[in-house]
């Protein structure tokens, strides 16, 4: 009797709602097998590796120790977490040093049991400063391979155009991309997004189409809905990155359930830049009762504090979301790869033997 009670409270169900079964749920979720698909590897840079890397490559960082760079991270809006991510990315100078740091997130992806990843990389960081933009995507590459080959992980690459940057700006770096058109699978936006809006980069985005790739595009982290209708109408974009202003627009919400547009959510860093106020306060839960393809992912996970499971199980329990809602974002996340119908059936097959493995109704 006791385990049935578990069973329903965890599949949402619930039989006592003010003493649920969170462990339980926790465990689940945790053990859920899903897609990430807003992840800015750069973002996944921990101090410790920074450090590592700076003495590597003999670069001077203006911080004593790990601690005080830690000790650093207090943003207040997405400007000046942006100051301090750049700065962190000055290390990063060789093939070896992309590679390392894109294995380091594998790893921590694989214990969140994360199946498929879709990694986006800021090359402009990187060749601004003289990197070769061969070095920045050949060492990303290498450590895709091998985390589909060591982990079960398949992962790809977007790229993504600084939207601070300028339109020719984008256009070089599209340019410098061509020959390794085979690496990577789409083109996204981001950086700073206010003041940026999506049609400054709507030619840069016609070009990429005409070589095949996917689009994606930061819209309504701080910005208003109609930088969500611009990404959609002006760059034709398939996923809207973040997109949580959305329910400020009931016609755009219409349109997004309807056409059944992903958003690549991030509860942890949408806190700590302040979009809300607190994770109890996040409208992710009212996103998915809207029908949106909403999912969980860690943005910049090194400065947000939480890869994937923590995002799902810190936003669970500040909104007491159930099993339920766990399925349909791990389905949502698979729905909204672009990962092939072969691999999106495999990872369907994936999450129905978890939820048997933990007495979950699928």
């Amino acid at each position: 009797m006791v385990q049935t009670a578990v069973l329903r409270q965890i599949a949402g169900v619930a039989v006592n709602p003010a003493v649920p079964d969170r462990a339980a749920l926790n465990r689940f979720i945790q053990a859920m097998p899903k897609a990430e698909l807003h992840i800015h590897i750069e973002g996944s840079l921990e101090p410790e590796l920074i450090f590592e890397l700076a003495r590597r490559n003999q670069v001077k960082l203006p911080y004593a120790s790990v601690e005080d760079l830690r000790a650093a991270y207090a943003f207040t809006n997405l400007q000046s977490f942006l100051d301090i991510y750049y700065a962190g990315a000055s290390v990063l100078l060789h093939e070896a040093d992309f590679f390392d740091m894109a294995w380091a997130y594998f790893l921590r992806a694989k214990a969140d049991n994360v199946v498929h990843a879709e990694l986006f990389f800021d090359p402009q960081t990187h060749t601004d400063r003289g990197v070769p933009f061969a070095a920045v995507i050949d060492g990303l590459r290498r450590a895709c391979d091998r985390a589909r080959n060591e982990l079960g992980i398949q992962a790809e690459l977007i790229l993504c155009f600084l939207r601070h940057l300028s339109e020719e700006a984008a256009f070089t770096t599209l340019q410098q991309a061509r020959p390794h058109r085979d690496k990577f699978v789409g083109v996204g936006l981001d950086s700073s997004e206010v003041g940026h809006p999506p049609e400054k980069f709507q030619r840069v985005f016609a070009a990429a189409r005409e070589l095949g790739l996917r689009a994606v595009a930061h819209a309504g982290e701080e910005g208003p809905p109609q930088y969500i209708w611009d990404a959609l109408d002006l760059l034709q974009v398939q996923r809207i990155d973040h997109g949580v202003q959305a329910l400020r627009d009931p016609v755009l919400v219409q349109r997004l359930r309807e056409q059944r547009i992903p958003l690549t959510v991030c509860p942890l860093s949408n806190i700590k830049l302040c979009v809300f106020g607190d994770l109890a306060q996040h409208n992710i839960g009212e996103l998915l009762r809207q029908g949106l393809v909403a999912t969980i992912n860690s943005d910049d996970p090194a400065y947000f504090g939480g890869y994937m499971n923590q995002n799902f199980v810190e936003t669970f329990d500040a909104l007491q979301l159930g099993a339920a809602e766990a399925i349909t974002l791990a389905r949502n996340s698979f729905e909204a790869s672009f990962a092939t119908h072969a691999d999106k059936a495999r990872y369907a097959a994936l999450l129905e033997e978890c939820c048997r493995e933990h007495g979950v109704e699928a």
